[in-house]
């Protein structure tokens, strides 16, 4: 029988603070303006895959996620495909010892532990787990910046998730993409006590994609042109001044007032696109009420194409951050485990904000389905568990 030759990788969620939105070249994923994002950790969130290749597969590549066969004849997979593949023939002709692998068929198999396509960076996190898996199988030397251009082809914020910590994409300018790339701002151990509390509002899959909205949305919003052009730049160098500073004051209002105008652009988009609902809403009147208690910004907002609300907030404000949400939600999945159990509630608060807001906090009952606890944490892991086995068999992991 012919070789199995398999490498296995995690890869995290990330979750911007200065926001992705609008392409300038589709095909290639070149954004209008550059983002920025905190890395989450792989202990909550994470994609984890299997590369494998042998001569005894089928002709043709293949992709299981969560169990189901996935289509990979589209665009983006195939770009991915085809730069790892042409960087390991490279390789193949400097060294003819050298296995040939990227002649032999992909097998790739992965799996999420949170929701697909909920709004909670699913893609991000699968593609950057894609292509570092088949890096790994392929033994490439690239490093995280070279196998980000190559990420960013198929989902534009994947480019991010080849890093921990917190993360730059830099928008480019050179029409081939070469510039586009993510650069970390700062690693994990600079600012370790960032942390979210994520409501899940829906798990359901979103109305409108990321891609049809962006699209809809550099045709025809009048404040998409400005916010690309003047207010992103700007921000982005608020924002990494203040990581640099550890300044959560200022890394929350500038996190907030840009998903405020991420959102503000949506909704100037014809016809609008309503990622927010109630239920997201009532979660900003809530870390508003926070932050008047705290009488400073100790817990920011934001929220991707969906109605999940991510809350930043550090470790040393978390009774009075995720304390109040768990007197609130306690009833909620996900406060259960170690994370979990050690945060206090915190009655008084959530008391003082029943008052102000009660409105509000019976939305947030009502509509939240489940709580995720995380904080900042690592890039990509190579992994010896692996989803296929010796004999190029699929295996589940859980």
């Amino acid at each position: 029988m012919s070789d199995i030759h398999r490498a296995s990788t995690t890869a995290p969620v990330n979750i911007a603070v200065i926001k992705y939105w609008g392409k300038r070249d589709p095909k290639l994923n070149l954004p209008t303006n550059s983002s920025l994002s905190v890395t989450l950790s792989q202990s909550d969130l994470r994609t984890h895959t299997t590369a494998s290749c042998s001569a005894s597969y089928s002709k043709e590549d293949s992709l299981l996620l969560n169990g189901a066969p996935q289509d990979v004849s589209g665009a983006r997979t195939q770009a991915c495909f085809r730069e790892l593949r042409a960087l390991r023939s490279q390789l193949e002709d400097s060294d003819a010892s050298l296995p040939k692998l990227a002649a032999l068929p992909l097998k790739i198999v992965s799996e999420n532990n949170f929701p697909t396509a909920a709004g909670l960076a699913s893609s991000a996190a699968g593609f950057a787990a894609l292509v570092r898996a088949i890096a790994n199988l392929y033994k490439l030397p690239s490093s995280p910046t070279d196998l980000s251009r190559i990420a960013r082809q198929g989902s534009g914020s994947a480019c991010r998730s080849l890093f921990g910590g917190y993360v730059g994409w830099e928008q480019g300018s050179a029409s081939d993409g070469s510039d586009s790339v993510a650069f970390q701002v700062a690693p994990a151990s600079h600012w370790p006590s960032m942390r979210a509390v994520i409501l899940v509002v829906s798990a359901a899959k979103k109305g409108v994609s990321s891609t049809t909205g962006m699209q809809t949305t550099v045709a025809t919003s009048t404040l998409f042109a400005s916010r690309a052009s003047e207010t992103v730049p700007r921000r982005m160098q608020e924002m990494q001044n203040a990581i640099q500073n550890k300044d959560f004051e200022t890394f929350g209002k500038v996190t907030m007032m840009d998903s405020n105008s991420f959102h503000a652009t949506c909704l100037d988009t014809y016809p609008p696109i309503f990622y927010l609902n109630d239920v997201s809403r009532a979660a900003i009147k809530v870390v508003e009420s926070i932050n008047a208690a705290a009488g400073r910004i100790i817990a920011a907002y934001t929220f991707d194409a969906g109605p999940n609300a991510v809350v930043y907030y550090l470790e040393e404000n978390e009774k009075e951050v995720a304390g109040l949400f768990k007197t609130l939600l306690g009833e909620k999945d996900g406060w259960k485990g170690e994370r979990g159990e050690k945060i206090e509630g915190n009655f008084a608060a959530a008391e003082k904000v029943k008052e102000e807001a009660g409105v509000a906090v019976d939305l947030l009952k009502d509509g939240v389905s489940r709580i995720i606890l995380t904080g900042v944490g690592e890039g990509p892991v190579e992994t010896e568990e692996s989803l296929i086995d010796e004999k190029g068999e699929a295996v589940s992991s859980s």
